[in-house]
């Protein structure tokens, strides 16, 4: 019980791409780069065992950007035809770009890392992909119209991805969905049903992800809007606790979510977030057994999985490495509490 694993993203190797941003740039080319995305997905794993992990995932050493890492090889999108446009509700400006025509794969789009991670470590391997409703907030729409049609479209080509990267070995398929934090209404309008359509016929793993975004300015500033209590997930954990996915990732570490939320997820395994990636001071493993604690009041010790609050990208390699020891020893510090009781 009280298996740790990460929400998402990892910190790239500096010799892969610049240190400490969302959005890195890579610093290797051509076949040269493809050999560095495998060599860092590879070390990823092998820093995740060492910090104590029991899941462990690919750390998106192979992506830019968790959603325009997959965009990259659909066909439908026109990269060269870019579009500033407010993301989350206007939190904040990106450059993104365009959907121009039907959207398909053009081939498999993570087999490569996938099967390096999955070649070297015998734990169970998790592996991330954008939500269909946080893509289409991450992408300018000048074909399908209507978002939801869009959302489907996305699915379903996240669904071939899917079942490919459960046929390669994956044991959990998590779909990211911050955007579930922002269009609440739309979650129970086509949001949660576009997110099943995507895990369609998967009899491995499934889960969501639905945070407050990373440890970015924009992301920071808007938290401080949201009062003494943030209660987004009253309205969605319910229509998630209603669908077929099996496990559900949320915020929790120094944020204002009432734990007791977590109680709406009856039946479901929740990844409770115990590592804040807001903040580079590392937690100590007796404020991660204190988190854990907490969230057993609400939810079985075996349906708890102590998890990051979202992905570790824009952070130093050290503080984020450092964050997940702490996690792993925290949750072994509630185990030994628990064989001892029992």
């Amino acid at each position: 019980m009280l298996k740790t694993t990460i929400a998402g993203s990892l910190p790239k190797p500096a010799w892969l791409a610049e240190e400490e941003k969302l959005w890195a740039g890579w610093k290797l080319e051509g076949d040269t780069l493809e050999q560095g995305k495998v060599d860092a997905t590879i070390l990823a794993v092998k820093l995740q065992e060492d910090a104590g992990l029991d899941i462990v995932g690919d750390g998106e050493q192979a992506r830019q950007h968790f959603v325009h890492g997959f965009l990259a090889n659909l066909d439908g999108i026109d990269f060269g035809k870019k579009t500033i446009m407010g993301i989350r509700n206007n939190r904040y400006n990106a450059e993104v770009p365009t959907v121009t025509g039907k959207i398909r794969r053009k081939g498999p789009v993570h087999t490569l890392e996938a099967c390096a991670a999955r070649a070297h470590t015998a734990h169970k391997l998790k592996f991330t992909l954008p939500g269909p409703m946080t893509i289409v907030d991450t992408i300018a729409d000048k074909h399908y119209g209507r978002r939801e049609d869009l959302a489907m479209a996305f699915a379903e080509v996240l669904n071939e991805e899917a079942l490919e990267l459960q046929a390669l070995g994956v044991d959990v398929i998590q779909f990211d969905e911050p955007a579930f934090n922002v269009y609440m209404p739309l979650v129970a309008e086509w949001g949660m049903a576009a997110v099943e359509r995507a895990a369609r016929g998967l009899t491995c793993t499934t889960a969501i992800h639905i945070c407050y975004g990373y440890g970015i300015k924009a992301n920071i500033d808007w938290k401080g809007t949201l009062g003494d209590q943030w209660r987004h997930y009253e309205e969605t954990f319910p229509v998630i606790a209603a669908s077929k996915i099996d496990q559900v990732s949320l915020e929790c570490r120094n944020s204002k979510v009432p734990i007791e939320l977590i109680g709406l997820l009856k039946g479901k395994d929740v990844l409770v977030g115990c590592i804040d990636v807001a903040s580079d001071r590392v937690e100590t493993p007796e404020e991660v057994a204190a988190t854990i604690r907490e969230a057993m009041k609400y939810v079985a010790p075996e349906k708890l999985y102590p998890c990051t609050n979202c992905g570790m990208a824009p952070m130093s390699r050290a503080v984020a490495y450092g964050k997940l020891a702490a996690l792993a020893k925290g949750a072994r510090i509630v185990c030994e509490e628990l064989r001892g009781a029992s």
